[in-house]
């Protein structure tokens, strides 16, 4: 298909729809324009083909013979699309809702509240992709996305979702009587990290802990630090959200929390993506971080 020979769509679209109404003015209130507007299109595309489309008739307009044949062309062509589209947009009506996180938010905060939005909403169906690694919204056709970091991520819309500094803890009977009043305090013993914990390397530092003069066991992921400290091998550093429900039970003490961070969780969406649904969903995750 040589594209240099069709006209814009948006003159297509004007002349279709006077046309069908016979009308300039009835066309240009079907497609939320001026009268002038629509009354340019059809200029436009009859200088385009040298020929006459459209001539008044009385107080109205009609449509010559080359005109019609355009115009029944036309609206089946567009009958396709508005079908097609229809179709899409009932996929994404009904389709879950695609929701991208970190195993650990998946495991730790989400999941413990999953059940109170499936009571609220059984017509939602979600659908958890828990992965370390990032996703594009775009390309991976994916919803919601919840990170963790600074911000400053481009191309979607970006909320933030709820503080998350980090705390460093331990199993109740790792640290028995020693008394700990701030991270320097934590020095010798053992700490367990996971590969990709940057910005916790980046706390440690900054308190005085140079991990590589210290007794540092590291894992594939957070997780499995995670499970090792709860097994009390050592001190982990996680997200406070992540901890907060561990030390609620005693499975972990608390023992230095992070002040002021600049890390937090986000929500990410795509703006140009209207999804009523996927917006119930965020509001309902907006409102369960700030309980």
């Amino acid at each position: 298909m040589n594209w240099h020979d069709i006209p814009s769509l948006a003159a297509l679209r004007a002349f279709e729809s006077a046309a069908r109404h016979r009308s300039f003015s009835s066309a240009a209130r079907d497609l939320n324009v001026t009268h002038a507007a629509i009354g340019q299109h059809v200029r436009a595309l009859e200088d385009h083909f040298s020929q006459s489309l459209m001539q008044r008739q009385g107080r109205g307009m009609s449509v010559t013979a080359e005109g019609r044949k355009l115009a029944d062309a036309l609206s089946d062509a567009f009958g396709l699309i508005g079908v097609a589209s229809n179709d899409l947009l009932d996929q994404s009506k009904t389709r879950p809702i695609r929701v991208a996180l970190t195993p650990s938010l998946a495991t730790n905060w989400l999941m413990p509240r999953i059940g109170a939005f499936w009571d609220m909403y059984p017509d939602i169906e979600l659908e958890l992709l828990p992965a370390g690694k990032l996703v594009d919204l775009r390309r991976d056709n994916v919803d919601v996305a919840l990170r963790y970091g600074k911000g400053g991520w481009t191309g979607a819309k970006v909320t933030k979702l709820m503080a998350a500094g980090h705390v460093a803890v331990a199993a109740p009977n790792y640290l028995k009587d020693r008394t700990v009043d701030c991270l320097s305090d934590l020095k010798g013993t053992r700490w367990l990290m996971g590969r990709s914990q940057t910005e916790e390397r980046f706390w440690l530092a900054a308190n005085n802990i140079d991990l590589e003069l210290e007794n540092v066991t590291v894992f594939q992921t957070d997780q499995l630090s995670r499970e090792a400290a709860r097994a009390g091998l050592g001190i982990s550093v996680i997200p406070a959200p992540i901890a907060e429900p561990h030390i609620a039970a005693g499975t972990f003490i608390a023992l230095c929390y992070e002040e002021n961070s600049a890390a937090a969780y986000h929500i990410l969406t795509r703006p140009e993506v209207v999804s009523p649904q996927r917006d119930v969903f965020v509001r309902w995750l907006k409102a369960e971080a700030a309980i």
